[in-house]
């Protein structure tokens, strides 16, 4: 009576499971089945004795937008071997704003494939054996999130997981229709109007940290719906209740209406004042930044250039929204309230005229 050995028997079993994934919805790059399977990986499926260890000395990681930033990752095995295997290393990524996980780069020895909006922008640093970091340039607003560094060899399968942040400054974004106007989804495509994203609640504790006070609760980037107070008052909370970040809890991101805290980091470029013989109106401003080479700013922009540039300026100005606004890091008694901000007008009609505020992103 013949046996069989048992790891062609596990091969074939393998095969036979991977075939089915599409069937059950699963969506698998054939970049890493194919090599182990095709007789060109390690030469074996799964080993004995020995486990994989991955982890991160750094599971949290900022950094500014423009800026390159390294995710820590490191695989190791215990007992040690005597020589180099040859791994599937694979990064994914979470938005901060939920969803599905994404995939970011997988690479197999030299082999190395990265996708989307992360292609040509990530590389691994692999500085010495098991060193399996993720290398990013060029951060976007959107980057910001969690990221698993998954190390697979054979059937070992071990991840580690970083959160990426973005620094910035958070600033409350009303729309022109008033207040409390905004699903969630509405906050997302408002934020990302104005050169920004939803804040996350530890950018929006920061800024309350900061000074930040704002009575008017907004979206978070996790669906929660909160508000900073520095100054506790009646029409806020009570006079009873301590300073800080007030919480409505989760709401419902397509019944309930808020406003929104945005998120924006620093950018390549310049906001300025236009000068102008004379005021103009919401359309001939547009008109003018386009004539000086550059576009009408956008709000984030505008609490970019005060926040990380020191802009300020005591004359109002025409945003892309439509809003007017100035921006003051040296308070006056001719320029609003005795403290730094980025003041507000509304959205006035945009017949009117004013001053514009523009940004070209050659000037520096």
């Amino acid at each position: 009576m013949m046996v069989a050995h048992p790891r062609p028997l596990l091969v074939i079993l393998l095969q036979l499971l991977l075939s089915c994934l599409p069937a059950l919805g699963y969506s698998s790059n054939r970049f890493f089945y194919q090599d182990i399977l095709n007789g060109n990986g390690n030469g074996e499926i799964h080993f004995n004795g020995v486990k994989l260890h991955v982890d991160s000395s750094q599971p949290f990681v900022f950094a500014l937008r423009g800026s390159n930033a390294t995710l820590s990752c490191r695989y190791w095995y215990e007992p040690e071997l005597s020589s180099p295997r040859r791994v599937r290393v694979k990064w994914s990524w979470l938005p901060i704003v939920g969803g599905h996980e994404t995939d970011v780069l997988v690479a197999i020895g030299p082999r190395i494939h990265s996708f989307g909006d992360f292609r040509d922008r990530v590389h691994l640093r692999q500085d010495s054996p098991g060193d399996a970091s993720l290398v990013m340039t060029e951060l976007q607003l959107n980057d910001t999130g969690r990221y698993r560094c998954e190390v697979i060899d054979g059937l070992e399968d071990k991840s580690a997981t970083v959160n990426l942040e973005l620094r910035g400054v958070v600033f409350p974004y009303q729309p022109p229709h008033g207040r409390y106007n905004l699903t969630y989804h509405d906050a997302q495509q408002v934020c990302q109007e104005q050169d920004s994203t939803l804040a996350t609640f530890e950018q929006l504790f920061q800024a309350w940290e900061e000074g930040l006070d704002w009575c008017n609760a907004g979206w978070l980037a996790d669906g929660t719906v909160q508000y900073p107070i520095t100054k506790p008052r009646r029409p806020c909370g009570g006079l009873g209740l301590s300073p800080g970040v007030r919480s409505y809890g989760s709401r419902h991101r397509h019944l309930h209406r808020y406003d929104v805290f945005c998120s924006s980091s620093p950018l390549q470029g310049k906001v300025y004042y236009l000068q102008l013989p004379e005021k103009v109106n919401l359309t001939e401003a547009q008109q003018a930044c386009f004539k000086d080479g550059a576009q009408i700013a956008k709000v984030g922009q505008l609490y970019v250039a005060w926040r990380f540039m020191g802009l300020n300026h005591c004359d109002a100005g025409w945003l892309a929204d439509g809003s007017l606004r100035y921006p003051i890091t040296k308070p006056s008694r001719n320029c609003g309230p005795l403290e730094p901000g980025v003041r507000s007008f509304g959205f006035p009609p945009p017949y009117q005229k004013h001053g514009v505020y523009c940004y070209s992103a050659g000037m520096q």
